[in-house]
């Protein structure tokens, strides 16, 4: 499952998520129950010196986690480290973080405990074990972490992966080092991820980092600093090397996706801000200058035909309703996000439209900047400009400061209304720092939290299953992942609007070619004609194997 940390992802720690995301859903369903993902299969790291020291890595939250975790090994190795799927060989343990929800830190430190004993077992003939906290939890309690128990050896906030290896020297010296300055720039342009999972066909594009949205809930501003995007021209560079690996699938990643606003090219830099669309606010100033998401998206695009291209998470506010003008000298206009996933066959007609109440009352409470009403209109509007749009998806909190049962059966009527394919839904959890922290009161009890979570929950999954069922006999692309985990016979991908769908491993035909009949590989696509349908997943006959392109030329 994914997660979301804040207004741009999914947390995965209290609550209910119905499985979305491109990629590392094993290690995801893992994180929803408060433990860490699976090592994935490593290859052999190209001029890791013998003696090496050994580095663990386990990654707990969001995609954004996900992303870092590979930021932080790609440091890791060029100053020396070797990688080990192996807790028992490992020299250092790096525990990457989320603080979205208390249970996601009580995880934490239950993970502290195991690693206390396991330092108390190591044989004296071994160099001391060095644990490290990483990110969100690193940058929110970096004074308790050192201090308690005096377990943790290295803590490292989000903008400090490069000190890492600093770090860790001070640390095999004996003494504890810490570095969780939040910066202003640093969004690691220069330094290209190493996959976590060697061979894989989908992968996780980090476009920017930190949030200036100071929604009152969240606690992203606080862990993760302010908002700044990579350059445009390196995050080109990143997903043509995916390309040339055989990736077939990229999600550009931020909190804010679609405020993207890269600075770096000066020509640039007096372009007027987009508007906002109808009935939307922010809290902030309109930013003026740089290249748009848009931009952005019509250029990864363009890199490769037969590679899908997703993006997470999007705020509602962000979709502009008009043109952007790329210059004052320029005639030229670049067409608006919704306009290029209706244009572009490669970008998935897939929106994650992060609602969070359906209640105007609590959206104003969370400072979302949008009433009930402006949501639906923008719902309304995306169903108008890409038809046949195949799946939305959302984020909910149930529970909220202040929120009643009236404004709960708003939220449950807003699931029905839309209809949503995929959900994440979760009760509130008070963050200090936040601005709920200091204004607000978290007066609705657990128990009521609780029956309001799982009344959504019920109602969202009837509403999914009613929208998945409408797929029924249709003909979807579906790229292929792998086995399906529950039996080798059969296999397991994801079409254009993120759902699961599982179909027997047989002989195909490749309509792309005149060669023999073969099974699919990861990789692959197959077109599937799909026969049943649930909440999470719907099952096919398989066709044949195909390509992207030739997909969206027989349409």
């Amino acid at each position: 499952r994914r997660a979301r940390c804040g207004p741009g992802q999914r947390p995965v720690w209290r609550g209910f998520a119905l499985p979305a995301g491109p990629d590392l859903r094993h290690f995801l369903r893992a994180a929803a129950a408060g433990q860490p993902g699976p090592s994935p299969e490593l290859p052999p790291e190209p001029g890791s010196a013998p003696g090496a020291p050994k580095v663990y890595l386990e990654t707990y939250g969001c995609q954004m986690n996900v992303s870092d975790t590979e930021i932080a090994w790609a440091i890791l190795q060029k100053n020396g480290y070797a990688r080990t799927k192996e807790l028992a060989e490992a020299d250092v343990v790096l525990l990457v973080t989320c603080s979205v929800r208390e249970k996601a830190e009580q995880a934490i430190w239950n993970r502290l405990q195991h690693l206390k004993a396991l330092k108390a077992r190591r044989p004296r003939a071994r160099a001391a074990l060095r644990v490290g906290i990483l990110g969100c939890m690193a940058e929110r309690l970096k004074e308790e972490i050192l201090h308690r128990e005096k377990l943790v050896d290295v803590v490292a906030g989000p903008d400090a992966y490069r000190d890492l290896p600093r770090l860790l020297a001070v640390a095999e010296s004996g003494q504890q080092a810490a570095n969780v300055l939040l910066s202003l720039d640093e969004t690691y342009a220069d330094i290209l991820p190493v996959q976590t999972s060697a061979g894989g066909t989908t992968a996780f594009v980090s476009i920017m980092r930190g949030c200036d949205n100071m929604c009152s809930y969240c606690i992203v501003p606080f862990t993760r600093g302010r908002e700044r995007s990579r350059p445009i021209a390196s995050i080109l560079q990143e997903v043509r090397m995916l390309s040339d690996q055989g990736v077939k699938e990229v999600t550009l990643l931020g909190q804010n996706v679609n405020s993207f606003r890269d600075l770096s090219e000066v020509q640039f830099q007096a372009v007027a801000a987009p508007g906002l669309s109808r009935g939307f606010s922010t809290v902030y100033k309109a930013k003026q200058g740089g290249l748009r998401f848009s931009h952005l998206l019509d250029q990864v695009s363009r890199i490769d035909p037969e590679m899908r291209i997703r993006f997470t998470s999007p705020h509602p506010k962000d979709f502009p309703d008009e043109a952007i003008k790329l210059s004052e000298t320029s005639p030229d206009h670049l067409p608006q996000v919704l306009q290029l996933i209706q244009e572009r066959h490669n970008i998935c007609k897939q929106l994650h439209l992060p609602a969070q109440s359906g209640s105007t009352r609590v959206l104003e409470a969370m400072r979302r900047g949008y009433t009930r009403e402006a949501y639906l209109e923008l719902v309304h509007h995306v169903r108008d400009s890409i038809p046949g749009v195949l799946s939305l998806s959302s984020d909910f909190i149930t529970g909220f400061c202040g929120e009643t049962e009236e404004d709960h059966l708003q939220t449950v009527s807003l699931l029905q209304e839309v209809r949503y394919n995929i959900g994440f839904l979760f009760a509130y959890s008070m963050r200090q720092k936040t601005r709920a922290h200091h204004r607000l009161q978290d007066d609705v009890p657990t128990a009521v939290k609780k029956r309001r979570l799982e009344q959504l929950v019920a109602t969202f999954r009837e509403e999914a299953a009613r929208a998945n069922t409408a797929l029924v006999g249709q003909t979807q692309l579906v790229l292929v992942e792998g086995p399906s985990k529950r039996s080798a016979s059969e296999l397991c991908g994801r079409n254009d609007g993120n759902i699961k769908v599982i179909f027997p491993d047989t002989e195909l035909e490749d309509a792309a070619q005149c060669g023999a009949p073969g099974r699919a590989q990861p990789g692959d696509y197959v077109m599937v004609k799909v026969t049943s349908a649930s909440s999470q997943t719907l099952r096919g006959v398989p066709l044949c194997r195909t390509t992207l392109s030739r997909a969206a030329a027989s349409h």
